[in-house]
């Protein structure tokens, strides 16, 4: 079927590279590896979860400090990357003590603050005052961060949307309202023990998945307006035909091994590694069709729950991280860049960094979640909370709609986000910022009929739909760039 196609050598010697950092555990010394987060974003009053005996529970619930960081002087910025990548560390091993004694935990709430939610504190807040120290060396003290060092732990309330809205507006100004949750529970037995918490016991599950024809249509455009850039600039950057996976993340965790904590798929530049400078990214090969394109495309993969297991199945990224089996291969992979529907784009600068949706999003509640889930012959309607049970002949789709709108000054921000936005309902960019040719990425599988599948994520966050994310390094060459401008302004089609 053409499913799983790749070259697994690849994916083996990247994923087993990885450097490991010792850190203090709650019982001891424990060798973890570090990574950060893909998508930052924090609700400053979380929803009361105070367990009691007997009640279940699902994950960890942290604060995520790195959103709360907007302004970072440039020259302590990779130190505190480092930092904010190990505290994300420290909630996976607590995560791996508490899968480990749920039951004690579930019946015992004083043994989790004791052996888990304590000691996960003072780890954390030593490393929250590790950044506060090195912002202090250059700007001002930031207040109120080492508030955000306890953490609770989330019951589970079997809505498994990570908001409990069912639904709600995208979050990316664009109209979709992708979060329907109708059709309920839908797709039986069809998943065989998918009921059971998936094939790495800790998601997805049953609830997570809907029947799309249960969906009613929810994709309402902006209207097209006098002076809009109507035009399309396509990009042929392959499907990853040549099995290009790493769990790093140049753009959030650089020089971190292991930064996603998630297995990713790229197209595009071939030099992408956690330690890829822009110079690299600019020397790099890529798989673009037009050479002037080395820009780096990547996104969590998505894995068949049939109990096989891929070749990282004991590696960083994938079987340590509890991101188990086969990793699928897309059937397509379609790269546009749109306009704006009320005028014209400009040039986005080069090395521009953009992150669409929230690799934390079940935890973090969905303010900057942007996933849309669908399947052909039915994209008008798009699911943000629920993965899409597709007909027989029906291929299931992701899809990024990344942010439009750029400040004019930075290619990147402390957070990864304030440099660029989405527009408002009406199409247009907040005062202060720029339309920008809209990278709209759509991917599509072919994967077997009902809920076998899961997206990578951070263990924590229980392979949710909701957690779906896109990562985008802009390095087309400036003639090239100057002609997806113009082809989007002069409302041509491009390729």
């Amino acid at each position: 079927m053409g499913r799983t196609t790749r070259k697994r050598s690849t994916l083996a010697n990247r994923a087993i590279a990885a450097s490991a950092a010792l850190i203090l555990g709650g019982g001891g010394l424990v060798a973890v590896n570090f990574y950060a987060s893909a998508g930052e974003g924090w609700n400053t009053q979380p929803p009361d979860r105070t367990q009691a005996a007997g009640q279940s529970v699902s994950t960890i619930d942290c604060p995520d400090v790195g959103n709360e960081l907007p302004e970072v002087p440039q020259g302590v910025r990779g130190a505190v990357d480092r930092e904010l990548a190990t505290l994300d560390t420290q909630i996976t091993t607590a995560y791996q003590r508490f899968a480990e004694n749920k039951e004690r935990i579930e019946n015992d709430p004083a043994f989790a603050e004791q052996q888990i939610l304590a000691p996960l504190k003072n780890e954390r807040l030593v490393i929250i005052q590790r950044i506060v120290a090195l912002i202090e060396r250059e700007a001002d003290k930031p207040q109120g961060l080492e508030q955000m060092a306890p953490c609770t732990l989330r019951a589970d309330d079997n809505n498994n949307d990570g908001n409990g809205d069912g639904g709600g507006d995208n979050g990316n100004g664009d109209g979709q309202d992708g979060g329907q949750d109708q059709g309920g529970d839908q797709g039986g037995d069809q998943g065989g023990d998918q009921g059971n918490g998936g094939q790495a016991g800790n998601g997805p599950e049953e609830s997570d998945f809907v029947d799309i024809q249960s969906v009613q249509p929810n994709v309402a455009n902006p209207r097209q307006r006098r002076g809009a850039s109507r035009g399309t600039f396509t990009t042929d950057c392959g499907r990853n035909e040549n099995g290009k996976f790493n769990p790093d993340n140049v753009i959030v965790a650089p020089g971190v091994s292991n930064g996603a904590h998630h297995m990713h798929d790229y197209v595009g530049n071939q030099a992408n590694d956690a330690f890829a400078s822009d110079d690299d990214l600019a020397g790099g090969a890529t798989t673009c069709r037009n050479q002037g394109d080395k820009s780096t495309y990547y996104w969590p993969v998505l894995r068949l729950q049939n109990g096989q297991n891929e070749n990282d199945a004991q590696a960083d990224g994938g079987g340590k991280d509890q991101n188990v089996g086969e990793i699928q291969t897309p059937s397509q992979v379609t790269l546009n860049f749109v306009g704006s529907p009320v005028g014209k784009v400009t040039a986005m600068p080069r090395f521009l960094r953009i992150i669409t949706g929230d690799a934390k999003a079940f935890t973090n509640g969905d303010a900057n979640a942007n996933a849309s889930w669908s399947c052909t012959g039915f994209e008008d309607r798009q699911l943000k909370d629920k993965y899409p049970i597709c007909p027989e002949g029906s291929q299931v789709v992701r899809t990024f709609k990344f942010q439009s709108c750029w400040d004019g000054q930075n290619t990147d921000s402390a957070n990864h986000r304030t440099h660029v936005a989405f527009a408002d309902e009406n199409g247009r960019c907040q005062q202060g910022f720029r339309a920008i040719p809209q990278l709209v990425q759509r991917i599509v599988y072919d994967v077997p009929p009902g809920p076998g599948f899961a997206v990578d994520s951070f263990p924590e966050q229980l392979h949710k739909p909701i957690t779906d994310h896109g990562d985008f390094i802009n390095v087309f060459d400036q003639r090239l760039m100057n002609k997806v401008v113009n082809c989007i302004n002069d409302g041509r089609k491009c390729r």
